[in-house]
């Protein structure tokens, strides 16, 4: 592919040229049929790949900035994306509405795979918030106020050294301690599931 004669189809496409248009899409012709051989898209024919790849390079022209001169580059790399894309949203969908999704009882219901682990993912996170807030209890005063100040209220170490008057190598060596006692706490026994 020559990148000076595919700027100049490029530019020529963007005022309206639909002789270059068609140049321009025959010169990418190679890339876009390589790429649709090597992808597969569940629900997709090899046609719909190709012609889903020459509306991504359609779409570039509407958005390509000509003072670039990077066509190729912009296009190729918008091509495979939206080729990923594809490919991503029919994995979601087949997650969703796939035949894995589907358990047959004697009344036939769908159940989808997906919520079963979206209510134990919760009750983990619960129990995960749980212990790590027991944990945090059996810290002291000072080290309750470094978590707060810093991961609650999204302060920086810097900013706590300032606010506390220490030194702020002293404040990352009690930071490094804390998320190790936290650490421990929670690995040792100081959890709700312990209790």
């Amino acid at each position: 592919m020559n990148f000076d004669e595919v700027e100049r189809l490029a530019l020529l496409s963007i005022k309206g040229d639909m002789r270059a248009k068609e140049e321009l899409a025959e010169n990418f012709k190679p890339f876009i049929l390589n790429l649709a051989k090597r992808s597969y898209i569940h629900g997709f024919e090899f046609e719909d790949i190709v012609n889903e790849c020459y509306n991504s390079l359609f779409n570039c022209l509407s958005r390509y900035n000509p003072e670039k001169h990077r066509f190729v580059a912009y296009a190729t790399i918008s091509i495979k994306n939206s080729v990923g894309l594809l490919i991503r949203l029919a994995n979601k969908r087949n997650e969703t509405d796939g035949a894995a999704t589907l358990i047959l009882t004697d009344n036939l219901e769908h159940v989808v795979s997906k919520d079963k682990e979206f209510i134990e993912d919760e009750v983990i996170k619960k129990i995960d918030i749980d212990n790590l807030k027991k944990a945090i209890s059996q810290l002291s005063h000072t080290e309750k106020n470094l978590v707060d100040y810093v991961f609650l209220k999204k302060h920086t170490l810097k900013q706590y050294s300032l606010h506390s008057n220490l030194n702020y190598s002293k404040v990352v060596n009690k930071k490094n301690s804390i998320i190790n006692k936290l650490k421990f706490n929670i690995k040792n026994g100081i959890s709700i599931s312990g209790n």
